[in-house]
């Protein structure tokens, strides 16, 4: 019996021997795969950052999760990383272990549907990879993963480098700007190199940190565009211009920098791509706004699908030629509209505002490119009875202050009481004193404030201490302005020729302060270019004649006034 036992134990000990490798056998059978060809494509963007996209075809059963890894160097200059096909995005795990090798910054794509036969993985590397030659500007160097570092071989892999239009060619790791390698081992570990040479403004070195995009829907005509811009200079070489993409079919264009000054907006032959320049050049490593306005036709966007429903349909970043930092879109729909639905990419996050009378939605995406669809529908029901609300409530408001007006007009008036004249004020010599002193102390606290400002905007102060200064001056030109109110009055009523000095300093105070205004008009003219310079300096010398003769009349009371005084 005992021996039996011991037959039967070694029995099933062999059959498990034996089935173990045929168990194996069949599950690798279920997930053998080759990868057949690799499309390793190295694109330098307009703003300098590198789109590393590699696009791969397996044949046979495919994993569950791929694994595919650049050089470690290049880890700390991955800002995104996608997964796609035609059809699907894949999640993407980022920084995992490369099956125990070390020196590869490795990511981790996952098929929760199965493994389909052709993907791609994308990689958005950061600017600093590109270096701009320090006695040539138009020399570039990129460091970039010649090759991919997959786990299986590679029976071909194509690669190519996408430089700049307009750009040539000098040296490099690689022979020229396409390459290939047959066979390709597992876990090639390749950092390359390219040098090349462009004068074309196909490239400008730039952190685009911000893009603020607001669209609001018209009640009837198509939409008005608003896209905010912040831009910072990486170049070693100011920057006068910067391309933008705007959306689709985008007209009436117009742009400004963040003090309102008028930029000029011209195409630059891609489509919906235009050229903004600067109003002064951009140095190296400093930050600037500017705001690109346009109009959007609504048969291009909005589609009825009701009596009173409509559906609004935007592609926003189509074309897009460079990385983005931050992104959000506002879109505000008309005055009395309610929103019904609303789809967008899961990738991004979004709040919808209701309130009284009008509905907003806003997304937020960190990180943009022309890969990210950001494609979104909303839905909403809009009355066009809403369309004379807004100049019926104005006719309300019109008649009811119309009618209180009336009321108050018709209301029984009080006698009006005889006017005693009043006897002249005995002015006194201090009070003649207090007031030319305190006259001269105001111009003098108001030269001190036009100084402090032209060097504050010269950058020859703080900006921290101009606006304690400035705080302190005007504190103290209220208090002297108050104080020469209290004596003017006086003058003004001790009447005689008193009297008419007052009323020649008012005017000559009016005449300063419209010349002012007048300068500062013409200047804002000619700075946007719509005053010719011969006008402008026609007019400039017209405002200073007449700032020169009111002037003279102040000092000239003044100087009376301190006779009176001795």
């Amino acid at each position: 019996m005992k021996n039996n036992s011991l037959r039967l134990a070694f029995t099933l000990l062999a059959l498990i021997v034996l089935a173990t490798p045929l168990m194996n056998f069949s599950k690798a059978a279920e997930t053998d795969y080759t990868i057949r060809k690799v499309t390793h494509t190295v694109e330098i963007l307009y703003s300098g950052h590198v789109f590393v996209n590699d696009t791969i075809e397996m044949e046979g059963v495919g994993p569950d999760s791929f694994l595919i890894g650049l050089p470690y160097k290049y880890g700390s200059h991955v800002l995104r990383c996608s997964a796609y096909n035609s059809t699907n995005d894949f999640p993407v795990s980022l920084k995992v272990p490369f099956e125990n090798h070390v020196g590869f910054y490795a990511v981790r794509v996952d098929f929760p549907q199965g493994a389909p036969r052709i993907f791609s993985v994308g990689f958005i590397l950061s600017n600093e990879l590109i270096s701009q030659g320090q006695t040539n500007v138009s020399l570039y160097t990129l460091d970039f993963p010649e090759y991919p570092g997959l786990t299986e071989a590679v029976s071909e892999c194509i690669a190519s480098l996408e430089l700049p239009e307009g750009s040539e060619y000098v040296e490099g790791t690689a022979e020229n700007t396409t390459y290939s390698r047959q066979d390709l081992p597992a876990f090639t570990f390749s950092p390359g190199n390219v040098t090349f040479f462009t004068t074309v403004p196909s490239m400008q070195l730039a952190d685009v940190n911000t893009l603020e995009r607001e669209l609001k829907v018209a009640e009837i005509d198509g939409l008005e565009g608003s896209d905010t811009y912040s831009v910072t200079n990486r170049a070693l070489v100011k920057a006068s211009e910067l391309e933008v993409v705007l959306p689709r079919n985008a007209t009436n264009r117009r742009a400004n920098d963040q003090l309102g000054r008028k930029l000029q907006v011209t195409g630059s032959g891609d489509p919906d791509t235009y050229v903004v320049s600067f109003s002064a050049p951009l140095e190296t490593g400093k930050t600037t706004s500017f705001t690109v306005k346009y109009h959007l036709s609504g048969i291009d966007h909005l589609e009825n699908s009701g009596p009173k429903n409509l559906t609004l349909r935007l592609q926003l970043l189509d074309n897009l030629n460079c990385y983005i930092n931050r992104t959000s879109l506002t879109v505000i729909l008309p005055e009395g509209a309610k929103l019904k639905g609303f789809e967008t990419p899961s990738l991004y996050s979004h709040t919808v505002y209701k309130g009284i009378f009008q509905d907003t939605v806003t997304i937020l995406a960190q990180g943009a490119y022309s890969i990210d669809s950001l494609n979104i529908t909303l839905s909403y029901e809009y009355d066009l009875l809403w369309l004379p609300f807004r100049p019926t409530l104005w006719m309300v408001a019109l008649t009811i202050i119309g009618c209180a007006v009336a009321a108050i007009w018709r209301r029984p008036k009080a006698p009006t009481p005889i006017a005693m004249p009043k006897a002249a004020l005995r002015l006194s010599s201090k009070d003649i004193k207090s007031f030319v002193d305190a006259y001269e102390e105001k111009r003098k606290t108001t030269n001190e404030m036009d100084s402090l400002k032209y060097r504050a905007t010269k950058g020859k102060i703080p900006r921290r201490r101009y606006k304690v200064r400035r705080r302190t001056l005007e504190t103290r030109l209220g208090i002297l302005t108050r104080e020469i109110g209290g004596l003017k009055d006086r003058l003004r009523a001790s009447g005689g020729q008193h009297r008419d000095f007052m009323r020649q300093l008012e005017v000559a105070e009016t005449e300063m302060n419209q010349v002012e205004t007048n300068i500062e008009s013409i200047e804002a003219r000619h700075r946007t270019g719509d005053l010719s310079l011969e006008a402008y300096r026609k007019l400039l010398a017209d405002y200073e004649k007449r700032r020169e003769k009111a002037e003279m009349i102040i000092n000239e009371i003044l100087m009376r006034l301190r006779e009176e005084i001795r």
